[in-house]
């Protein structure tokens, strides 16, 4: 029995040419996918944070992160899977909006929080920020005026802060 899950992964890097190819090389040369990546500078220039999910048991995880600790690029991992943590997902959706759906559009973005960021003649441009649940659900809702593309992040991630 193999008792695969996703894992999510936060990584602290040094912020240069390079580290990227190095961590998604690591899982390539071992045969896990990576299913979702974000990269982006901290607070500090000089490092990026990493957010990174992958599926596989806990014994091949652990082997993922002491092989990434190894790394010399990379300052902390942090594996927040089994920790209570925030996560998000952004999409942008072109939806098709034929004038006898705009208004319904208008109530799905009202009803999900989220915005109408573009508007041309006959296309609605929607950015939409939660859960991948959430996201998922939006786009079931939007498949029926037709949505004519997407862009996606991969998940980005932060633990939470200890309740006092």
């Amino acid at each position: 029995m193999t008792d695969e899950r996703k894992h999510t992964i936060s990584l602290l890097v040094d912020n240069e040419s390079g580290v990227l190819s190095r961590v998604a090389g690591l899982f390539s040369g071992r045969g896990f996918n990576i299913e979702s990546l974000c990269v982006a500078e901290t607070l500090d220039p000089g490092i990026s944070r990493m957010t990174l999910v992958t599926r596989g048991n806990e014994r091949i995880v652990e082997q993922i992160n002491k092989q990434l600790n190894k790394l010399i690029s990379v300052k902390k991992v942090i594996d927040l899977t089994d920790v209570a943590f925030v996560e998000r997902e952004m999409a942008l959706v072109k939806v098709k909006a034929k004038k006898e759906e705009r208004a319904e559009i208008l109530r799905i973005v009202d009803i999900f929080r989220c915005k109408v960021v573009d508007v041309s003649a006959g296309c609605y441009t929607l950015e939409v920020t939660g859960t991948a649940g959430k996201i998922a659900a939006i786009l079931s809702l939007l498949s029926q005026m037709g949505i004519k593309e997407i862009a996606r992040t991969g998940a980005i991630a932060l633990a939470r802060e200890a309740q006092k």
